[in-house]
């Protein structure tokens, strides 16, 4: 597989990359980068990504990486002194291709580069088998994975960005029996580290609330037509269809089942939850259910002021994933302040220990296995082609005085 240099891009390249692409006059600390940190005699401290940055699942990476973009262009924009000596953060974003051994390629690339921090990868798929490389390397790794396994490896180095599929699926396990009233389940999933997880923990909550699993089908995440299994699905006469996996499979499911005139719902997790599935499944969206970590972004404690910044820098709404790439980014420069070093093993136990107020949640901190506290789940149906709240189970309402424009306001207090 062909693998793409370790390419490092300051952020005032970024910023006039990100400016042409747009054509408009965008927000954000575009002059906060490395070089300006040398000049003023201070250091680089450089923070890996990674994510699917190319193929089907693209468009989950890119926007992860705006939100990190976002957080650094803050941080910088704050002028951040760590250890005596001014600070500028940069970021080193490669493409994993949503590819476990690519993965592990790219986490030695940035243990060998010495970079501070790893801000993703976004896959469980990739971000388990990286794991383990970043740490032997003591670095400390803030993915949006979401597979249990994840923090359940021993490893000090490992934290979430969002509520781990034990959460979600236990949520909608139970949700769609007793909130939905469904009694005869099926369960396909793509096999893949996140959705076979994610369906596993769906499937103890619904037979615990007392639903029944009449069918469990597999499937891949290339795959498009199913019309075999869902053939088969529909003599099983079920009351809802759950699909763990990517939107690339739910969308084209969503509409062959329409076709075939299945009536029960496709009930799914977080990368459902998308603009794409939306654009993909067209008119069959509609009556589509999906679960999504936190709040609704309307009422994260600071999403309205994200959502009008993320906008004017992007030129783009926010999708689903930036904003917990955003607070995940903050949270580890903020660990780095408190511990006044960038050095990952001196930071590390602050990191542990952290309690950020960000954009997703006004208390954003880990338990000793590195899962996020505060676990809401909200769960959102398609209705006239968009999506609209159903209910949200947990989580911190969003705090009266959370609406702070400036991007200094978006640091812990």
């Amino acid at each position: 597989m062909r693998f793409t240099q370790l390419k490092t891009v300051s952020l005032a390249v970024a910023a006039a990359l990100a400016l042409a692409a747009c054509g408009n006059k965008e927000g954000g600390a575009a002059d906060a980068s490395g070089a300006s940190a040398e000049a003023a005699g201070g250091n680089v401290v450089k923070l890996g990504f990674a994510a699917p940055l190319t193929g089907p699942q693209a468009h989950y990476g890119e926007e992860y990486k705006n939100g990190v973009t976002l957080a650094i262009e803050d941080a910088n924009a704050e002028k951040p002194v760590i250890d005596g000596k001014p600070v500028s953060f940069e970021l080193v974003a490669e493409d994993d291709q949503a590819d476990p051994k690519t993965a592990t390629q790219i986490a030695q690339k940035f243990v060998d580069a010495k970079v501070s921090g790893i801000i993703g990868h976004f896959n469980s798929g990739t971000s388990i088998p990286a794991s383990k490389i970043y740490s032997d390397a003591n670095l400390p790794q803030i993915a949006m994975a979401t597979a249990p396994q994840f923090t359940q490896q021993g490893f000090k180095t490992t934290f979430r960005s969002m509520t781990s599929d034990t959460q979600q699926g236990s949520v909608m396990g139970k949700f769609v029996v007793e909130k939905l009233g469904a009694k005869r389940i099926v369960i396909v999933d793509d096999r893949t580290a996140y959705g076979q997880g994610l369906a596993d923990e769906f499937e103890k909550s619904v037979k615990a609330a007392g639903g029944e699993v009449v069918k469990r089908e597999f499937t891949t995440d290339k795959a498009t037509d199913f019309a075999a299994i869902l053939t088969s699905i529909k003599g099983a006469n079920p009351d809802i269809i759950f699909y763990g996996g990517a939107d690339a499979q739910s969308a084209p499911m969503a509409k062959q089942m329409k076709r075939l005139g299945i009536k029960a719902p496709l009930v799914s997790g977080e990368m459902t939850k998308t603009p794409t599935f939306l654009k993909l499944a067209g008119k069959e969206a509609d009556g589509s259910i999906a679960s999504l970590a936190g709040l609704p972004l309307e009422q994260m404690p600071k999403g309205p002021d994200y959502a009008q910044r993320y906008k004017a820098r992007f030129n783009m709404d926010v999708a689903t994933y930036s904003p917990y790439g955003y607070d995940a980014t903050r949270a580890m420069i903020q660990a780095m302040k408190e511990a006044n070093s960038t050095d990952p093993t001196k930071y590390l136990p602050v990191l542990a220990k952290i309690n950020y107020s960000g954009v997703t949640s006004s208390s954003w901190a880990y338990d000793d296995k590195g899962d996020l506290k505060d676990g809401g789940i909200t769960v959102y149906k398609v209705v006239n082609g968009e999506w609209t709240v159903m209910e949200t189970v947990g989580g911190r309402a969003a705090a009266p005085a959370a609406a702070a424009s400036a991007p200094a306001a978006s640091a812990a207090q």
